[in-house]
């Protein structure tokens, strides 16, 4: 019989952050396929405006069957209708228009841009350090995204101006991006995303009866399939989980996740739409993901800081 006293060992903490960006890589970008099936069917302002107003209405409403209480300032409550103006009015606005004229594939393509203008703001605005090998990592992800977007447009498989709106989408998250790390609202952010929703429903309202026609809606299961995606997995717990992010991580490294979206929205719109991917897309991709691990590696002094991925990545803020 052994004598000597028992050592109780710790249990490995289970770290999330994974499992949360895996998520959100998978409901964005499979959002541009549901997207590209909705305009098909439906004018692109009439689907957003259903679609903001609908997910407000079932966020707001969830948090009153729950109890939930209030926990928003009117000046957090007025950061989260300026951020639903820039992240959903503006940006999908402007880029579900483009998705009339671009695959679903190039569209996500273009929007995974997002970290290296991002990178570039965040260094000056929010004082996030722009490292050597950030900078490597940002101009792999610029390379591999415009290899990309060149042989897309030399095909002529997409049309330019579908891909200037997109352009014009793509600005938008990302001043809404600095927007939510610089002004930094407080409390729910299950509650400011159900306002964020809200105020781009009212925000794009007066276009949508102006400049298009319920009678041009095409009912259909495609159609209803896609609406309801993208009300609950595209602005309900996509949303979410990237506030969450952008709280946890660097604004920089938050939207670095965004170059994932090329080959998931290329593969997803292969086997959702059929669109056509060569080989060329695919050697664009490599730059990609090794930006993708450049921009995100935390720094060697945050890994000795401490063993637990969210904890390096939350300073590099």
């Amino acid at each position: 019989m052994s004598l000597a006293p028992s050592v109780a060992v710790p249990r490995a903490t289970f770290n999330p952050l994974p499992f949360y960006i895996g998520v959100f890589c998978l409901l964005w970008s499979f959002a541009f396929v549901a997207g590209k099936i909705g305009v098909t069917y439906c004018p692109p302002l009439i689907l957003l405006t259903a679609r903001f107003s609908l997910a407000g209405v079932l966020i707001l409403g969830i948090s009153a069957v729950r109890g939930e209480r209030w926990q928003l300032t009117w000046r957090d409550a007025a950061i989260f209708a300026i951020l639903g103006v820039a992240n959903n009015a503006l940006y999908l606005g402007l880029g579900y228009t483009g998705l009339k004229t671009v695959s679903a594939g190039l569209g996500g393509l273009i929007v995974s841009a997002n970290p290296v203008f991002t990178a570039m703001l965040a260094a000056l605005f929010l004082g996030e350090t722009l490292t050597s090998r950030k900078v490597m990592g940002l101009l792999l992800g610029i390379i591999g995204v415009s290899f990309i977007v060149w042989h897309r447009m030399s095909v002529g498989t997409d049309d330019w101006h579908g891909i200037l709106f997109t352009l014009a989408s793509l600005m938008s998250i990302v001043m809404g991006t600095i927007l939510f790390k610089l002004l930094a609202p407080k409390g729910s952010l299950w509650i400011g995303n159900g306002i964020q929703n809200l105020a781009g429903g009212i925000a794009l309202l007066p276009f949508a009866l102006t400049f298009a026609s319920v009678g041009d809606i095409v009912p259909n299961a495609r159609l209803l399939g896609a609406f309801a995606f993208l009300v609950l997995g595209g602005s309900i717990l996509a949303y979410l989980l990237w506030f969450h992010l952008l709280k946890v991580c660097g604004a920089t490294a938050a939207s670095a996740y965004h170059f994932l979206m090329p080959p998931l929205g290329m593969l997803f719109a292969w086997i959702v739409l059929g669109e056509h991917v060569e080989v060329r897309d695919l050697i664009g991709i490599v730059p990609v993901a090794l930006g993708i691990y450049l921009v995100t590696r935390p720094a060697r002094s945050a890994v000795g800081a401490s063993s637990h991925p969210g904890t390096a990545l939350a300073h590099r803020k």
